[in-house]
């Protein structure tokens, strides 16, 4: 008996940590390599570094990136933060 007053609070502090935090960031991580895997031709991107610009093509592990200027810019896909737009077309 004595030994489940000491461990209860342990456990109850590592089932708290998890659902509070461990799940949720595992939540997160999924849908963002979700996003990244499901990008297409013309969708509006947001990089990690704040690059605002349209996917122009597409490789297994890069992303071409057109800017407003014109450029074009290769990233890896881990560098996407957000889809602002996804494209009209369908590939």
């Amino acid at each position: 008996m004595e030994l489940l007053g000491t461990l209860g609070p342990l456990l109850l502090m590592f089932v708290l940590f998890y659902f509070l935090l461990i799940r949720p960031q595992q939540k997160r991580q999924k849908a963002v390599q979700q996003m990244q895997s499901d990008l297409k031709k013309g969708d509006k991107i947001v990089t990690i570094g704040g690059l605002h610009g349209f996917v122009d093509a597409l490789d297994e592990g890069k992303v071409v990136i057109k800017c407003g200027d014109g450029s074009r810019l290769t990233y890896d896909r881990s560098a996407i933060r957000e889809v602002v737009a996804a494209s009209e077309t369908q590939n």
